[in-house]
């Protein structure tokens, strides 16, 4: 007995070091996907970026992502697990000083994209390594560490955000514009610094754990996967689950000349086609409810609704909060009510949280005034250029004197022939507002990022063309009470987000998939998922410059009518049963309620 307890211990202990380290990956993710919205106020201010180079810089995570998502099955497969996980650290730690000594849009692109390349490989190899090296008992626990470490991360990095916003309201006070724009170019280079260290102990990790053992043993090194198991199971739960591969091995090798009937079954049938399109619809629509945008984008918003920085920190903060704590709440719910009723419910209350943003938002942007005339006449001649200064006398003289006590915020909306652009949105009560419009900023410098921004532009003309402003709108910035009021209806978002299709989605989509098509229709149904989320961040910022925040609510709840009617109508529920009742219903061979 003495002996059986004495190697228990390390068996506990390693579990749990496994665990922390895919905790880890859970939180780099996290990471990933939630430092950029405090970082984005600091970043807009001092970078002289245009709104689109922001758009571009916010969504690179989000392409990266899709582009790793494609090839991380094949790439674990032909490196194994343990190599994946140490290269998606290393890319994260490599990106991180890439960003923070950026000078200039390349060298920030570049930085964002490594980091979402580590995120899509994150999200696809720690829960496949976790799947393959914990035992059936500590399976469900391994990916809700990895989930709620997911939203921590989250959690972690708007707090950080929210420390800086404080720094930048005190030096706000001093009323030197010089030395709260030195601080503001700091502040975002700090965020991202102070998000190194868990990626290195990631990568430390990585480094520390055994290698999958059915990686090893597919790999035909039997006597490694049985090293790897001992690891973290004992002496006989070891070698019975070696005995199980082999089991499943020889039962596939004994079907091998069966295939050719499966062959021949077409791919065009019922039971794949249609949870093929569900899971597509499901996944775009995921992403078309505008969840990572309002998340990367929430102090903006925030801003722009009437808090001052602070206080819109303060909101990201209590926003990835509640995404942090109702998580909690719908893995806890999941299985006692079901994927159906979960997202049906949550896509409901995504619906009223969207359109009670928007009409807040509405209230205030219906008094947008266009002074495109005052703004082109300001225009620079000799180089097509423009430089505002935005703050209560400038907006005054733009509005012909007609501008009342209270701030008000001004974008500008610009192109150059066929290319065109937006500009950061300025407070007139922010001491270092001012908006600077150059071809660079607008025009592409090679023909591949010109064809990807416009494929019908002509750039040898653009080059040369002359600035024309499209549209200046200056807005009342509103109430902090309006500003508290807009959170108010963001939280609730997140919060019906998270019960329903945060919780949910990832679930129903490997339920759907009949095993035959699980692979590639899962990587499709992904690519799906992170083109509609790219597409989405990288026209957020221009489409709410011309169109405003109203518009843009509006069409996201619009896209999650659609995610609703698809729920709640046309998904079966899936909870208890089993993967083959599942393809049978599919079939129309069974019903399921």
């Amino acid at each position: 007995m003495s002996n059986g307890n004495a190697g228990a211990a390390p068996k506990s202990g390693y579990n749990r070091f496994l665990l922390l380290v895919a905790g880890l990956g859970g939180l780099l993710y996290g990471v990933d996907v939630g430092i950029i919205a405090g970082a984005l106020p600091y970043l807009e201010a001092t970078s002289g970026l245009s709104g689109n180079q922001l758009s571009v810089i916010v969504a690179a995570v989000l392409l990266g992502s899709v582009i790793s998502t494609l090839f991380a099955g094949m790439l674990s497969d032909l490196m194994g697990r343990k190599k994946l996980m140490f290269l998606s650290g290393l890319l994260f730690v490599a990106s991180i000083p890439m960003i923070a000594l950026a000078h200039g849009y390349g060298p920030l692109v570049l930085g964002r994209l490594l980091q979402g390349i580590s995120a899509g490989l994150i999200g696809v190899v720690v829960p496949l390594y976790l799947a393959e090296c914990l035992g059936a008992a500590n399976r469900g626990k391994g990916t809700g560490i990895f989930q709620w470490l997911l939203t921590l991360g989250i959690v972690a990095a708007a707090v950080i955000g929210f420390s800086f916003s404080l720094k930048v309201a005190a030096i706000e006070k001093l009323n030197d514009a010089a030395k709260l724009f030195a601080f503001k170019d700091t502040a975002w280079r700090s965020i991202f610094w102070v998000s190194l260290p868990p990626g290195i102990l990631f990568v430390l990790g990585s480094l520390m754990v055994a290698e999958s053992p059915r990686w090893l043993f597919r790999r035909g090194r039997k006597a490694d996967a049985l090293t790897a198991l001992l690891r973290s199971r004992s002496d006989e739960q070891a070698k019975n689950e070696l005995q199980e591969m082999e089991e499943t091995e020889a039962a596939e090798k004994a079907k091998t000349d069966s295939a050719g009937a499966k062959i021949k079954e077409s791919l065009l049938h019922r039971k794949y086609v249609i949870p093929f399109v569900l899971a597509c619809i499901i996944l775009a629509c995921n992403q078309a409810t505008g969840v990572n945008s309002i998340i990367g984008y929430n102090a903006t918003i925030l801003i722009q609704a009437g808090l001052s920085d602070a206080h819109a920190h303060l909101g990201y903060v209590i926003l990835t909060i509640i995404n942090f704590a109702v998580t909690m709440i719908g893995v806890a719910l999941v299985d006692k009510k079901g994927r159906k009723f979960l997202l049906a419910i949550g896509s409901a209350g995504i619906i009223a949280s969207l359109i009670c943003t928007g009409l807040v938002f509405q209230k205030t942007e219906k008094h947008r005034v266009d002074v495109k005339d005052a703004v082109q006449a300001m225009i620079v001649a000799s180089n097509q250029s423009a430089t505002i200064d935005y703050n209560q006398d400038s907006a005054a003289k733009l509005l012909g004197g007609k501008a009342g006590a209270e701030p008000s915020t001004m974008v500008v909306i610009y192109s150059y022939g066929d290319f065109h652009s937006a500009s950061k949105v300025v407070r007139a009560d922010d001491k270092a507002a001012k908006i600077e419009i150059t071809r660079e900023t607008c025009v592409p410098v090679t023909k591949v990022a010109a064809f990807f921004q416009n494929p019908f532009a002509n750039l040898d003309a653009a080059r040369t063309a002359p600035l024309k402003i499209d549209n200046a709108l200056i807005t009342p910035v509103p109430s902090e009470r309006n500003g508290w009021l807009t959170a108010i209806c963001v939280f609730c978002f997140m919060a019906f987000f998270a019960v329903g299709p945060g919780v949910c989605v990832w679930l129903a989509l490997s339920e759907l998939m009949p095993t035959r098509i699980r692979s590639n229709g899962m990587s499709v149904a992904l690519l799906i998922n992170q083109a509609v989320s790219t597409t989405i961040a990288a026209v957020f910022l221009p489409t709410v410059g011309k169109y405003g925040y109203a518009t843009m609510f509006f069409v996201f709840a619009g896209c999650t009518v659609v995610y609703f009617i698809t729920a709640a109508f046309f998904l079966p529920e899936t909870k208890g049963k089993t993967l083959e009742e599942i393809e049978e219903h599919f079939e129309g061979r069974k019903k399921m309620n």
